[in-house]
């Protein structure tokens, strides 16, 4: 074993023992991609699979859970978001099905959801996009923590990668893992990261093309062509709505999103709709336009969400090599700083 490749699995022993995988590499959820073929080729390579829940039905995400699990023997977990209104329903899906660990996201876990996951035996991470969140996160007894940048594809913060890990890091990587995400595309990120402290890295844009991603032809192909300027995030037309941005790479579907935002502003005002339902509408939304691109392949009106390291996922390849030369850049960048 070279000495970088010591070191980086020196660096990365945390993490994957956390995990229960072979390398701190987590694939990012994302909706209609992170599916059972995804999930699984992710985890058999060594790496961590999470199945993106999004809008799924419980009998759905049961089903989703069973598939993976006809696929691989290996751990993998599930992303649930905080807002979905069956999310205690999804949570007793993953106690029945064992799912080792549980990914929260989209906000802070409401009453009763971070009991339910620790009393079904699920490790339970969250993500922090603030040190204060991060800080209360832990108290309220979560395993570990995504520290996610506006980089990253779908739904943002504000604050780039480069700064939350700065900030976060060197305050709480000693009490739990710290998995740090958006905008990471080549290993030497990845080995910056950890030897700032995180336990490993979480990739989401970089596996959509992996062979194994089920993602559509004209999807694939929108990533290939496209560089890191063509992520933009969505625009927030109305201050009492509050929409969470979105990265996705340009087209006619991003002022489709503008007028979705009119409708259900105009809606608020009328008091057809209460906040709760405002916020969901928006996010059904987004799980359509995001499934019209996806599955349907229309990239032209379907919400193409990607993050700015797009630029750097040039071919179409199996999970296994995008994760061997992830791990072989990081390496070398380990060995060269000695």
């Amino acid at each position: 074993m070279t000495s970088g490749a010591a070191r980086l699995t020196q660096l990365m022993a945390r993490g994957a023992e956390f995990l229960g995988s072979e390398v701190a590499i987590l694939c990012g959820a994302m909706s209609w991609v992170s599916e059972r073929n995804l999930v699984a080729a992710m985890s058999n390579a060594g790496g961590f699979g999470l199945i993106a829940c999004g809008a799924m039905t419980p009998e759905l995400l049961d089903a989703e859970i069973a598939g993976t699990k006809a696929l691989t023997s290996k751990p993998f977990g599930v992303n649930l978001i905080t807002m979905h209104p069956q999310l205690m329903d999804l949570i007793a899906v993953c106690t029945r099905h064992d799912v080792t660990h549980v990914v929260l996201a989209g906000g802070l876990p409401p009453a009763g959801s971070i009991e339910a996951i620790k009393a079904g035996g699920a490790k339970l991470i969250c993500f922090a996009p603030a040190l204060s969140l991060a800080k209360k996160l832990i108290r309220s007894g979560v395993d570990a923590l995504v520290v996610e940048g506006m980089e990253a594809g779908g739904h943002i913060g504000p604050v780039s990668t480069s700064v939350l890990a700065q900030e976060i890091l060197p305050e709480v990587a000693d009490k739990v893992p710290v998995f740090v995400a958006g905008g990471i595309g080549r290993g030497e990120a990845i080995a910056a990261y950890l030897e700032m402290g995180a336990a490993g890295v979480q990739l989401g844009t970089r596996f959509v093309c992996a062979t194994e991603s089920i993602a559509h032809a004209n999807f694939k192909k929108a990533f290939l062509r496209a560089s890191a300027r063509d992520a933009v995030a969505s625009v927030q037309i109305d201050p009492r709505l509050p929409v969470i941005p979105v990265r996705a790479l340009k087209n006619a579907g991003a002022e489709l999103f503008t007028a979705k935002q009119r409708e259900v502003a105009a809606s608020l005002d009328e008091g057809k709709v209460a906040m709760a339902e405002a916020q969901l509408q928006i996010e059904h939304y987004w799980a359509g336009a995001l499934r019209r691109a996806v599955i349907d392949g229309d990239i032209e009106h379907g919400s193409v969400m990607a993050g700015q390291s797009v630029g750097m996922v040039t071919k179409e390849e199996p999970v296994a090599e995008i994760i061997a030369t992830l791990m072989r850049e990081a390496e070398v960048a380990l060995a060269k700083r000695g």
